[in-house]
């Protein structure tokens, strides 16, 4: 009998450590000791930081530059010519005698816009909200006439040309052109934001031609500068629309010198990281 009473005594033991062994459990953020739970801070510290660095935004740069910028777009003049004026119609000396504005029309879709811009930078001024936006480029602009108007040189000089059948007929401009907006960018914390700029443009004119194609002489170039401006100064301005940038120009005076008071205006799609 006591042999037995020892033996009882010697499993209860037994059990009663394996039950204090089965009672204690590890868990990834808790320790079950019997019926007490001890939560380890320590997961939950580091959730927390993780999420802290999750929500912290980076600060906009002070200054961002995007290089090889292209604009893609429609070129158009707003057309507020006199032509019953004697500088148009004189017969002598006048830039465009017996041409009216149909005359000049342009062919529509036909007359483009291409921009190249070297670079383009963005200068942080108001917590990226508000930038100063610059850079340095080409304008390329080609006028498509639906008319056979031809362009003489010494003195300028345009007529109605009905001697040969015209396949194209287009005067080009090109400048080397100097952009300053402010940008104000509404979401400064995004790569593609919403946002739009406003400013100016100044461009220098180095290259100028009328390009023809005919039935009688085919392709032909005649380069002057007939009477254009040196200088354009244009206002310009973009509009952010996250993935699409959308760019518009408008020149604050005739292209020309002299004769015909057409201002130019490009509208198109702009091909840019920001």
């Amino acid at each position: 009998m006591k042999q037995v009473i020892i033996l009882l005594i010697g499993i209860s033991m037994s059990l009663t450590g394996l039950a204090q062994t089965d009672s204690t459990k590890t868990e990834s953020d808790t320790i079950r000791v019997g019926g007490m739970i001890i939560i380890k801070k320590r997961d939950r510290d580091k959730n927390n930081d993780n999420e802290t660095k999750t929500n912290h935004r980076k600060k906009p740069s002070r200054l961002s530059t995007n290089w090889w910028i292209v604009d893609i777009g429609f070129a158009n003049y707003n057309d507020q010519t006199d032509y019953k004026s004697a500088e148009m119609q004189n017969a002598v000396d006048g830039f465009a005698p017996g041409l009216d504005k149909d005359d000049f029309k342009l062919r529509t879709g036909k007359s483009v816009n291409v921009n190249i811009w070297a670079f383009m930078q963005k200068l942080n001024v108001i917590k990226g909200v508000v930038n100063l936006k610059y850079g340095l480029g080409i304008e390329l602009n080609n006028y498509r006439f639906r008319e056979p108007i031809l362009f003489s040189t010494n003195p300028t000089r345009v007529t109605y040309d009905l001697s040969r059948s015209y396949e194209k007929n287009k005067l080009a401009a090109d400048y080397v052109t100097v952009p300053l907006m402010l940008n104000f960018n509404f979401t400064p914390h995004r790569k593609r934001g919403f946002g739009l700029s406003v400013g100016a443009s100044g461009g220098y004119l180095y290259s100028s031609r009328q390009k023809t194609i005919t039935n009688t002489d085919g392709k032909h170039k005649e380069r002057d500068d007939f009477d254009l401006r040196p200088w354009k100064l244009s206002y310009i301005g973009e509009l952010n629309l996250g993935p699409v940038k959308l760019y518009g120009s408008y020149a604050a005076k005739s292209m020309f010198e002299r004769g015909p008071d057409q201002r130019p205006y490009n509208l198109g799609l702009r091909l840019s990281n920001w």
